[in-house]
């Protein structure tokens, strides 16, 4: 069977996306989830992280500088230009990473099991280099496979060009940045869409997203899977106007918490596996 980690994002930013990820993780669909330390919901949300479902899942960091950051926090387009300008203020990147590092720590007494970012910005400028200096410093003193693994947005190239764009912000820089310092990577991100459509719509791109996955060269020893990322979230009576993927994510929900997707799991031959410690089967 061909291992990936199948990573929810967003916890931690509203209770539908909570109860959502929480329930596919315990039911063998998610391995992964990315954590919002600085949402005010983030010390409830940490609550519900027991020691059960940090057995089934990697809990990691979803560093964020565009929602919740009280420091360096811009539209995501601006911190684009910002970081590419080189126009981040250094001191205020780390402060920010370090509040989030210091959140998760707090509620769940341990390092995160991998970082990675909202909206992919810890592949930018300056965020990067911040991000490997303070992973050095704070964890650099741990065995390489007990270190957070950090997840690397570089998707297929066939993908399109949103795909692209992820992966020229920062994919290979970030990779071999991490990997000189002694970090795992996640060298493939699939689950890069536009967030259009319908539940059959989402279902094509899985379909599509397991091809990719099997035309990807085998895994080396010592490397992690791919990860795909996903953003369900359990249908409400009103839709969060500020969120602009709100009915996708209750789409996606509609896809994944099925007991077909489940068997279609096994049938496409997809083991949903954690990265830390590696290649832990989730079932």
């Amino acid at each position: 069977m061909t291992q990936l980690i199948i990573c929810a994002d967003d916890y931690a930013q509203s209770a539908a996306i909570d109860d959502a990820i929480l329930a596919l993780i315990e039911r063998g669909v998610l391995t992964a989830t990315s954590c919002m330390t600085l949402s005010p919901r983030w010390s409830e949300s940490a609550r519900h992280v027991t020691p059960a479902i940090r057995n089934l899942a990697d809990i990691g960091l979803h560093l964020d500088f565009t929602q919740y950051a009280h420091t360096s926090r811009f539209a995501h387009p601006v911190l684009i230009m910002r970081s590419l300008c080189g126009m981040l203020n250094p001191a205020d990147v780390t402060a920010n990473i370090t509040q989030q590092l210091d959140a998760f720590e707090a509620a769940l007494h341990t390092p995160p099991d991998y970082i990675d970012g909202h909206l992919h910005v810890h592949q930018l400028p300056v965020i990067r280099e911040s991000l490997i200096t303070l992973m050095q410093q704070r964890y650099g003193h741990l065995p390489v496979d007990q270190r957070p693994w950090l997840r690397i947005s570089s998707p297929p190239a066939a993908t399109g060009l949103k795909a692209r764009i992820i992966h020229w912000l920062g994919a290979q820089a970030l990779q071999r940045q991490a990997s000189a310092a002694g970090f795992r990577v996640s060298p493939v991100l699939l689950g890069v869409y536009d967030f259009q459509g319908d539940a059959a719509a989402y279902q094509a791109h899985w379909i599509e997203w397991a091809r990719q996955l099997k035309q990807l060269a085998p895994v080396r020893q010592n490397e992690l899977p791919p990860v795909l990322m996903c953003h369900p979230a359990r249908p409400t009576q009103t839709v969060d106007p500020l969120d602009p993927i709100a009915i996708a994510r209750m789409i996606e929900w509609q896809v994944m918490q099925s007991a077909d997707f489940s068997a279609w799991l096994k049938m496409a031959d997809l083991q949903p596996v954690k990265g830390h410690p590696k290649g832990l089967p989730c079932a």
